[in-house]
């Protein structure tokens, strides 16, 4: 298993929060800045650090680091 840091925007579609196009981040601040970033052009933008199975891809264990705007909930495998 392995640290990785994700970017989400998401966008409101007929009054629905939709999860856009994640972004990797190299780390915890640069996930953080990437998010502050992206803010303005979203109807909301979460960083996360989440645990990754290199084998398999499995993203676990989801944890916010910063949140801008509504986001959804990211369910934990």
């Amino acid at each position: 298993m392995a640290e990785k840091f994700i970017v989400l925007p998401y966008r409101k579609v007929r009054g629905n929060l939709v999860p856009g196009e994640m972004r990797q981040a190299s780390n915890a601040v640069s996930a953080e800045k990437i998010a502050g970033a992206m803010a303005s052009r979203f109807a909301g933008v979460a960083a996360y650090a989440v645990e990754v199975d290199e084998e398999s891809g499995d993203m676990t264990s989801p944890r916010l680091l910063a949140q801008f705007g509504e986001i959804a909930e990211l369910l934990s495998s």
